[in-house]
């Protein structure tokens, strides 16, 4: 059994360092056992421990939101150092200072609460201008430490906004009112519009558990179950190796939504597996990143993003990932589809079957650990409330767990998951507390409406047009930002554009939800694909173009739910179905819906790779993709031409061979 691929449990020096490479999150220190080290150990357990509490006891909503935001900028500053050459073997003095003030804006909160609620009724006195100022100042060093510079200059500006932006030199469509200090801190402050608005309201209530809840499968052993699946299932079939890449980086991408962490982590695995049985480097890496940053669409869990869509749009979790399912698995089909025809072209053959594991030995192993996630299923579809969901789904999995030897959690790897699931949400929280200041000050002034109604105009009222510009503005956000805050602020200022078409609300936030997430594979800032390059030791750049070529279904799927609704599960009002509703819509128009799309995308998929059963002219190739593409539009005529070509295409193709 020893010569049987498995998944490596940690990551090497090479690897680590890829990942440091284009992964801001990853540059955390390495501090020696000691007081500091067990200090900061019990700080992030105890910050798992009193997000578990507040799910069934919670706090004021302004004050549970303070607290996660303090404590979490905390071991921000006790975990990374000011800047990648620092010292990571020790916790600097500037670095306690640091989180001694995140803790004292908490703590001013705290004492204050009942006064500011009560007997200023919001009104900001000095003391809570100058709190607010060391607070907003604390969230912007922790983001910098932790996402880099590019977020942080971002809200930077939308901060400098307000207090210029009743100035002359400004535009007459930016004028606004004069604000004061107190106006701009307070919003941020004192209000759950600002830092601490909606956003962290889900990284609080909801993000944080899930989160965690990876963390104690990641303990149990998920990940070797994922990888040892993949390739008992997937793994001798005709380019077996990148199917069990797709497979497997799908399932840990939907659960963790860290897209550059898991390439680097399962690419480590099958990338030289791919380039073992002759894929090209740069295609390794590009399968490798695609699978790992489609899994934030894939359901049940979908990363962290769908959370905060949920908190958003005001449209239950449970909803949102039943609408995803659709769009996920035709986003996978093509990736799958085109892995499988780079085979058939290049006659590339999968591992022999004697080197992989047995489908019946990994389910006896490790197959019980699947049963945490379908819990998780059944209570979303009860409606069980999301917190109450993750909090009991962490209790399952260390229960199940316990039923074979291989996946035993122990006192030790509980308090690590707990541990883990703490450094794990870090960033989230960051991203969502500094995105607040871009929140808050957009409440402020109204500068969403601002730009809703410019890129309205410059849509010149064509739906097409100004889907076209939301897309472009969701890319540009997304290749700079994560994919959380990339979210957030096109979901604040760009999708309200898409609601004067009557678009319904899920569907405008699932389009640049999209967009978002795909601009981590788009040239030329593409942070996954260029991790995948980095192991496959591939050209960066042609690694991208490569990314997004096989993601190219991810970029024609939203405009198909848009213009077809259906996909996403929903009725032409935009109510959205759920599993006790099923017969809305018609499930005839759900099944036509189904069938056409995976026929356009497996039709499209050929005509990428100029191959099904064997090569295809070009001429072929222009006239299957043009076939595929007629499939998006959701009318009789163009579905009964489209499905004509394809078919026509394939069995001309099956007649030569």
């Amino acid at each position: 059994m020893s010569d049987k691929p498995h998944a490596p449990n940690t990551l090497g020096a090479h690897e680590q360092a890829i990942l440091e490479k284009f992964d801001r999150e990853s540059v955390t220190r390495h501090l020696v056992a000691g007081v500091q080290q067990y200090l900061l150990v019990g700080i992030a357990i105890f910050y798992s421990l009193f997000h578990l509490y507040i799910t069934f006891y919670p706090l004021p909503t302004l004050l549970q939101r303070a607290i996660h935001v303090g404590v979490g900028c905390l071991l921000i500053f006790l975990l990374y150092p000011v800047s990648k050459s620092a010292r990571r073997d020790k916790i600097a003095w500037f670095d306690w200072l640091w989180g001694l003030t995140a803790l004292s804006g908490v703590g001013y909160l705290i004492v204050q609460y009942d006064a500011i609620m009560t007997v200023r009724g919001g009104i900001p006195n000095q003391w809570d201008i100058a709190f607010a100022m060391l607070t907003v100042l604390v969230v912007l060093e922790a983001a910098r430490r932790i996402t880099g510079w590019i977020l942080v200059i971002f809200a930077l500006i939308f901060l400098v906004y307000p207090f210029i932006s009743s100035m002359s030199f400004m535009p007459d469509r930016l004028l606004t009112r004069p604000y004061d200090i107190g106006d701009i801190f307070g919003q941020l402050y004192l209000k759950t519009e600002g830092l601490y608005s909606s956003a962290i309201g889900a990284s609080v209530t909801f993000i944080f558990l899930f989160i965690l809840f990876g963390a104690f499968l990641g303990r149990s052993g998920m990940g070797q179950l994922f990888n040892d699946l993949a390739l008992a299932l997937a793994g001798d079939k005709q380019g077996g190796p990148a199917k069990v890449a797709v497979i497997s980086s799908g399932f840990m991408g939907s659960i963790n939504g860290a897209a550059v962490a898991n390439v680097v982590s399962t690419g480590a695995f099958t990338i030289p597996l791919m380039k073992k049985i002759g894929y090209r480097k740069e295609f390794a890496g590009a399968v490798e990143a695609s699978a790992s940053v489609g899994g934030q669409v894939l359901p049940p869990i979908m990363g962290a993003s769908a959370f905060i869509m949920a908190e958003t749009t005001g449209v239950s979790y449970s909803t949102i990932a039943l609408a995803a399912l659709l769009p996920a698995v035709l986003y996978y089909l093509s990736v799958i589809a085109q892995v499988h025809f780079r085979a058939g072209k290049r006659n590339l053959k999968g591992i022999p079957r004697e080197q992989l594991p047995q489908l019946k030995a990994v389910m006896k192993a490790r197959g019980h650990m699947l049963l945490p996630i379908v819990a998780l299923v059944w209570f979303l579809v009860e409606s069980v409330p999301i917190g109450y969901a993750a909090a009991y789904t962490i209790g399952i999995t260390v229960l199940v767990s316990q039923i074979r030897q291989e996946t035993r959690m122990g006192w030790r790897d509980i308090l690590g998951a707990l541990e883990d699931g703490a450094r794990q949400a870090l960033p989230v929280m960051a991203a969502c507390a500094v995105v607040g200041i871009v929140i808050g000050v957009v409440n402020l002034t109204s500068f969403g409406s601002v730009m809703t109604s410019s890129i309205v105009t410059l849509g010149a009222g064509s739906l097409l047009f100004t889907l076209i510009l939301t897309m472009l503005a969701s890319m540009v956000l997304g290749m700079g930002l994560p994919s959380i805050p990339a979210y957030i602020i096109t979901a604040t200022m760009a999708a309200p554009a898409l609601a004067t078409f009557d678009i319904p609300v899920i569907v405008a936030h699932m389009f640049v939800f999209y967009f978002g997430i795909f601009a981590n594979i788009t040239p030329p800032v593409a942070l996954a694909a260029f991790a995948g390059a980095g192991i496959s030791g591939g050209d960066p750049m042609k690694t991208g173009w490569q990314s997004l070529r096989l993601a190219l279904a991810g970029f024609i799927v939203p405009f198909m739910f848009v213009y077809n609704p259906t996909m996403l599960m929903i009725d032409p009002t935009g109510l959205a179905i759920t599993a006790r509703d099923f017969p809305l819509p018609s499930v005839i128009a759900i099944v036509s819906v189904i069938v056409t799309s995976i026929i356009g995308v497996l039709g499209l998929s050929a005509a990428l790779e100029g191959y099904f059963k064997q090569p295809m002219p070009v001429w072929q190739c222009i006239v299957l993709a043009c076939g595929s593409l007629m499939l998006i539009t959701p009318e009789h005529i163009t579905d009964l031409v489209g499905i004509i070509v394809v078919l026509l295409i394939a069995f001309l193709n099956f007649h030569r061979k």
